[in-house]
């Protein structure tokens, strides 16, 4: 039974890497870059129905990134992307009028810090004149909307809908 269960969660986790890579390849235009909405970041709630989720979607965004991006954004996406779901993972029961608000803002905190530091650093604008501080500052406001269309809205949406449905509760829900 404890093997089953296992295999399950191991499951879980393969498929969430998965979806989170597909999703990033079919919306490649959306997903990277500077101004990026990335549909997949939605998955990074899901660490609130089981801490396997965490892997799942830390082994999609190292996929995706090593598919669509740079190395840097390998290893400090994929960062943002752990530390984000681990803080998910831990607020999984905090709750506003039922839903999963607070859990959304880790992703979009950490990648609005460490991805507007990246491209702010690595990618600089030539046209600009502007400090690297506000470079830094400008492009973590362009992340982090991103990353609250995709965690916020679309992330809390589906938190909502598993929850919702005795069906989904049922393939998410670590059991």
């Amino acid at each position: 039974m404890n093997q089953n269960l296992s295999v399950r969660k191991l499951a879980r986790c393969a498929v969430v890497a998965a979806i989170y890579v597909v999703l990033c390849m079919a919306l490649q235009p959306f997903s990277y870059g500077a101004v990026q909405v990335r549909v997949a970041e939605a998955l990074c709630l899901l660490p609130i129905f089981g801490p396997e989720y965490i892997a799942g979607v830390v082994l999609g965004c190292f996929l995706a990134n090593l598919l669509g991006s740079t190395i840097v954004d390998v290893i400090f996406g994929t960062l943002a992307t752990l530390l984000a779901c681990v803080v998910t993972y831990k607020l999984r029961n905090v709750r506003f009028k039922g839903l999963a608000l607070a859990a959304s803002l880790p992703p979009v905190l950490f990648n609005a810090v460490i991805i507007g530091i990246e491209i702010a650093v690595l990618f600089p604008d030539p046209s600009s004149s502007a400090p690297l501080w506000l470079a830094c500052i400008t492009n973590g406001i362009s992340v982090g909307i991103g990353e609250l269309i995709s965690c916020t809205v679309l992330g809390v949406l589906l938190v909502k809908i598993i929850e919702s449905n005795a069906s989904l509760r049922k393939v998410f829900v670590a059991a």
